[in-house]
């Protein structure tokens, strides 16, 4: 696993890895947001799926593109990677071929994202561990609930007080650990814990697992049906809350979904660009204009930007 440090460093783009290995934490949904978000800030934005099973981000994206041809209407688009999991006899091979391919999708993409989202699977493979060792920024969704605690830490039944660290986070701790050997870099860790309890028996112990472990801890989304009806047309909280948008009246729901999701990425505090804004504000601004006659001398795109980094 060290020489995935080899695909770490100056000049690429910042790393967000949303990682838990507890499936139905949410992982594909706060991917596929937080890609949209970085997007519409005008961030030129790349993704990577994983999970090469469940392809959830891949179909995610994939929907997301036939909506837009079906309604005729512009929608964001990352530039998305799959990355296959190898499947021959010998496990050395294996890693060496998927290796191999994520290093290869890492150059592609180094001078032509700001932001790389990555989505992984919820079992502990070799690529997963290859994100988690590259990652800027690392979000562990979580649900409120202590059956999803457990891959963090383990809990006192009666105290509530945590008692040891789960198999998950000492994969993470690893992963800071060879980080910081390889180029002082550091992993901002984030747990977010979503469809939040009244009694925040789960927050409290987060809190206190964060103490011990030096990650962040933030409230995330409520359980809304909304979240899924989302995905089979490849559209977000954050897309625009119209009838050309969705084909159908956006509700309450929607909007409370878009408030939440929006302070959610605030709370992330990932380094979004001045820059990167205006593009936005011009890609928005034509997007506005696309029906009336083209008008070139008010036609100003900076085509000359930078990584963030």
């Amino acid at each position: 696993m060290l020489h995935a440090t080899q695909i770490a460093g100056a000049g690429s783009p910042y790393v967000v890895v949303i990682g838990n290995e507890k499936g139905g934490s949410g992982k594909t949904t706060l991917a596929m947001h937080l890609a949209v978000a970085l997007l519409k800030e005008g961030q030129r934005v790349g993704t990577i799926d994983l999970d090469s099973n469940q392809r959830g981000l891949t179909r995610y994206i994939e929907n997301r593109r036939i909506w837009a041809h079906h309604r005729q209407i512009e929608l964001e688009m990352p530039l998305h990677h799959l990355v296959p999991r190898a499947k021959g006899p010998k496990l050395g091979d294996n890693e060496a071929e998927e290796l191999a391919a994520f290093e290869a999708i890492i150059s592609g993409v180094r001078t032509s994202v700001d932001f790389l989202v990555i989505d992984t699977p919820a079992t502990d493979a070799y690529p997963m561990r290859l994100a988690h060792l590259v990652a800027d920024t690392l979000l562990t969704p979580v649900t409120d609930s202590f059956l999803d605690l457990g891959t963090l830490a383990s809990v006192d039944p009666v105290t509530h007080e945590v008692t040891g660290t789960g198999h998950y986070a000492e994969m993470v701790c690893e992963a800071r650990m060879r980080r910081r050997q390889f180029d002082q870099g550091q992993i901002d860790w984030i747990v977010i814990r979503n469809r939040s309890a009244r009694d925040q028996l789960v927050g409290r112990s987060i809190a206190e697992l964060g103490t011990r472990l030096g990650l962040r801890d933030v409230e995330g989304c409520a359980e809304r049906i909304v979240y899924r009806q989302f995905f089979p047309s490849g559209l977000t909280a954050l897309d625009a809350l119209d009838e050309a948008t969705f084909g159908a009246i956006p509700g309450q729901s929607h909007r409370l979904a878009q408030q939440e999701m929006r302070i959610l990425i605030g709370m992330l505090n990932l380094p979004i660009g001045e820059r990167g804004r205006r593009r936005a504000a011009a890609r928005n601004e034509w997007y506005a204009s696309a029906q009336a006659p083209l008008d070139v001398d008010n036609v100003l795109i900076d085509w000359n930007f930078r990584p963030i980094r």
